[in-house]
């Protein structure tokens, strides 16, 4: 079993986090049996955000018991120190503890520093000697924010993407986090559903010792896959190495992550959906992607008045206006049979 150290925050933890965002979509006595399973099985890292409704609330009823011996890591989306305190506040107060081992700057579009104008920073500061926070972090999507960030020595840890589908940018990142002994925390570690293999998703991560990857989990079943490999590691050997290099052909490319920093759009179009359809349906198959309330939000891209603002917005710089038309005459061609897709219900 591997054991990652984030940065030189000295947290040492067994190399799989929890990554708590989809456990909102279940109720607390689902929440609770799976956190409380997570716990026993050797995880001890729990990132979640006060922007995950009540997420914070369900780790906090879950784990308030066994508070010392885990790493809580959340998030705030402030952008006034007015909204940092209340965020803070609520954060502590629905995690029941008195403090925050990592405070992160959430989804940032820009690397807040010391003397900035914001204020921003100065409070991390600030709560950091009040002991109200142990280390201060950020998360982006964005490669260049990453960097800065990375360099300034402002920030003891990073979360960032990070997956197999990784781009040479993404892994000089990961890299360069190590040699500035910052600490890396891989969000998306399944590309947000696009990577369907958990064992080679797993393998992949093993490459990298300052990565401590969190994956979203909602479900038991799932897991029950991230505690096997708690001491049943996946390794690289070469049918693993070969798999995922036929991976990462198919999905090279122009696709979407997910993100979502491209909403709200003007007419309405789920774009963080629609423009990734095409992947969806076949490799995370459901009979949700074919159902109708999914038709009818497809149906929107052709309202979709080519204002581009997506494109301004987007992480990626994908061209998302022509992206989605590509997703919808594919999408068009499966709802009516041209081609065929298995999907389960």
């Amino acid at each position: 079993m591997r054991e990652i150290v984030l940065g030189n925050t000295g947290i040492k933890v067994k190399q799989n986090g929890f990554g708590a965002l989809p456990i909102q979509r279940a109720n607390k006595e689902i929440a609770k049996k799976i956190l409380r399973k997570a716990y026993d099985g050797g995880i001890k890292f729990f990132d979640t955000a006060r922007a995950y409704s009540d997420s914070e609330e369900k780790l906090g009823l879950s784990l308030a018991d066994v508070r010392k011996n885990i790493y809580i890591a959340t998030k705030t989306l402030a952008k006034t120190p007015e909204d940092f305190w209340e965020h803070l506040n609520k954060s502590l107060e629905l995690l029941k503890t008195d403090y925050i081992d990592i405070y992160q700057f959430h989804g940032a579009n820009q690397m807040f520093m010391p003397g900035d104008g914001t204020g921003m920073y100065e409070c991390m500061l600030e709560a950091k000697e009040k002991g109200l926070i142990k280390h201060i972090g950020i998360t982006t999507h964005k490669i260049q924010v990453a960097f800065d960030a990375v360099e300034s020595g402002l920030y003891e840890t990073l979360q960032f993407p990070f997956s197999y589908l990784a781009s040479e940018t993404e892994i000089k990142l990961v890299k360069l986090c190590k040699e500035k002994n910052v600490g890396f925390i891989a969000m998306k570690g399944l590309a947000g559903g696009l990577i369907n293999n958990s064992r080679a998703a797993m393998a992949y991560m093993t490459q990298y010792d300052n990565v401590l990857p969190i994956w979203g989990i909602q479900k038991e079943s799932e897991l029950d896959e991230w505690l096997e490999f708690m001491d049943n590691t996946p390794i690289m050997d070469a049918e693993m190495i070969a798999y995922i290099a036929r991976e990462q052909k198919e999905l090279s490319g122009e696709f979407c992550r997910g993100c979502g920093y491209c909403l709200p759009c003007p007419v309405g179009i789920k774009i963080n959906q629609c423009a990734r359809i095409s992947l969806m349906i076949r490799r995370a198959p459901s009979a949700y992607w074919l159902s109708e309330e999914m038709q009818k939000e497809m149906s929107k891209i052709d309202d979709c008045i080519n204002c581009r603002k997506c494109v301004s917005k987007c992480p990626y710089s994908l061209n998302t206006p022509d992206l989605l038309r590509k997703n919808l005459d594919d999408y068009r061609k499966v709802v009516s049979g041209e081609i065929s897709v298995a999907y389960t219900e």
